[in-house]
């Protein structure tokens, strides 16, 4: 059922493609594909998404009721095993890959690794178990972050890091990176995270954590799939309230942004979450928020409803009006930027915060990103590469200003997002310079650039410099300009070698690099 409702939705959304491709063909027609997207956007992809949210709502109460998901978890795992050993037994030469098509992921760009490796098809979208005894709930890899809300909140659970968007993954967010606005206090996803289930490149399944194969527990986040495949997690979970009481500081001088964001981050058993968006050179509005079950009831603000101005806009307008303090519903508030994709829906749907549309069609959004991609073609997609941005770099909370004057000098584009996170020294691929945990901001960069130099390739080299010089990380979704020995110097790699040697993935998995330079994406 869920193969072939893949196959009708895979079908219902290339039609976009097909008019765009019918419409490329008579002269001019190209300048309304790229600049009027929202027609395609409005009359197909919206449509299509809400059909999509409703399935999948539908799929996961049933399972849900039927507790069918732990009872076929290991029929699933049995039959990657058996994908897995076909393919050593084929003795093809050919590296392996998940069978997830990339225009399904988060990421903009399409994986065209995928078009030359074997993949090994994983149907693993369920959650498994909630613990409330041992505060973990067990899942699987493709379990999304709206999934697991929907779950959790209402049993009076949630998770200690939640990021944002709703159909973030699982298993993208502990192999690759996830954080989240509470990050300041309890680290990056991956962090939170008890134990992994893993299906090696033998075929076998092995189990680790901080005290069983520790090694291979600590090499598994940022490996991108390269040393195995992920099919299940554990999770902590902590107790949920229903509100956030959400403090707006508007602030007007870049030494403030700074000053201001780095005390609140600081404060981790005062302030549960933390997180600024900043509008222009001197002006942000940083936000702190705390867990509670109590809210004056002319202050509560349920963002998340669709009739609701996007999140960040509403935000902005606290630069105005000044500081000021509201009760937003802990689910709403996890996914506060989700119906406006940050500020990205912006771009592709220029008037969807005027009123008349959000009470009109704002049920229908956001479309979704993988449909998005999917129907995004050639033209658009190399637009978005020369001219488009979505960066996440990690610095030191230490080096926020001066890693803040390179993103405006280099690119000059608002807003940007900052969320702290702490960092753990333990080991793996990404851990501070020194021997002590150390506090972090995500910069996060998505949109336009408004400096007339900007040039994608040479000014993201320009932002990955500073990000190395700094002892910062680049998020591996976006485009990487890094050569092979600049990623090692970013990354390190000693617990990575030393695990895809001992269990033998040099022949069966590509290297993180492999999957994340410009070569291995479109």
């Amino acid at each position: 059922m869920e193969l072939s409702l893949t196959m009708i939705i895979s079908v219902l959304a290339a039609l976009p493609l097909i008019i765009c491709l019918v419409l490329i063909y008579f002269k001019g027609m190209e300048y309304v594909i790229v600049n009027q997207r929202w027609i395609f956007v409005c009359l197909f992809l919206l449509p299509l998404s809400a059909v999509y949210d409703v399935f999948y709502f539908i799929r996961n109460w049933v399972v849900f009721k039927l507790s069918s998901a732990p009872k076929l978890h290991s029929q699933r795992v049995q039959d990657i095993q058996s994908q897995v050993k076909k393919w050593k037994s084929d003795q093809s030469g050919q590296l392996m890959c998940t069978g997830r098509p990339g225009w399904q992921t988060i990421s903009l760009r399409v994986a065209k690794y995928k078009q030359t490796h074997r993949k090994i098809f994983i149907n693993l979208v369920d959650i498994l178990e909630v613990d409330t005894e041992r505060q973990v709930m067990k899942v699987e890899p493709l379990a999304t972050m709206g999934q697991i809300t929907a779950m959790l909140n209402p049993l009076g659970w949630t998770l200690p890091v939640l990021p944002e968007l709703d159909d973030l993954t699982v298993g993208g967010l502990i192999m690759g990176v996830g954080i989240e606005s509470s990050s300041h206090k309890y680290g990056l996803f991956q962090h939170v995270c008890v134990s992994f289930e893993l299906v090696l490149a033998d075929g076998s399944v092995v189990q680790c954590s901080e005290d069983k194969n520790p090694e291979l527990f600590y090499s598994v986040p940022w490996s991108y799939g390269t040393i195995g495949f992920l099919v299940s997690a554990e999770i902590k979970i902590v107790p949920a309230k229903k509100f956030v009481r959400l403090e707006y500081k508007p602030v007007h001088c870049f030494d403030d942004v700074y000053n201001v964001f780095a005390e609140c981050s600081k404060e981790a058993q005062k302030n549960e979450f933390v997180e600024g968006l900043m509008y222009s050179e001197n002006e942000a509005v940083i936000m702190t928020g705390q867990l509670t079950d109590d809210a004056q009831q002319d202050k509560i603000n349920s963002i998340g409803n669709f009739w609701k101005p996007w999140f960040f806009k509403h935000v902005e307008g606290f630069l105005k009006s000044g500081p000021a303090v509201e009760y937003i519903p802990l689910r709403h508030y996890y996914h506060r930027h989700s119906r406006s994709i940050f500020w990205e829906i912006q771009d592709i749907v220029p008037f969807g915060n005027h009123p008349i549309f959000r009470y009109l069609l704002g049920w229908l959004t956001p479309p979704k990103v993988s449909l998005l991609k999917l129907t995004q073609g050639e033209v658009i997609r190399e637009l978005y590469e020369k001219k488009h941005v979505v960066q996440d770099m990690l610095v030191p909370l230490k080096d926020m200003k001066s890693s803040l004057m390179c993103f405006h000098d280099e690119m000059n584009m608002y807003p940007l997002w900052l969320c702290p996170f702490v960092l753990p020294s333990v080991p793996g691929m990404v851990h501070p310079s020194g021997n002590q945990e150390e506090l972090y901001v995500d910069i996060g960069a998505y949109g336009n650039p408004k400096n007339p130099d900007f040039h994608f390739r040479d000014t993201t080299r320009k932002v990955e410099e500073h990000v190395r010089k700094v002892n910062g990380f680049q998020m591996l979704y976006a485009d990487s300009y890094l050569t092979r020995d600049e990623f090692r110097e970013m990354f390190d790699h000693s617990l990575y070698d030393k695990q895809r040697k001992k269990l033998n993935c040099e022949g069966a998995f590509p290297e993180v690099y492999d999957k994340i330079n410009k070569s291995a994406r479109h």
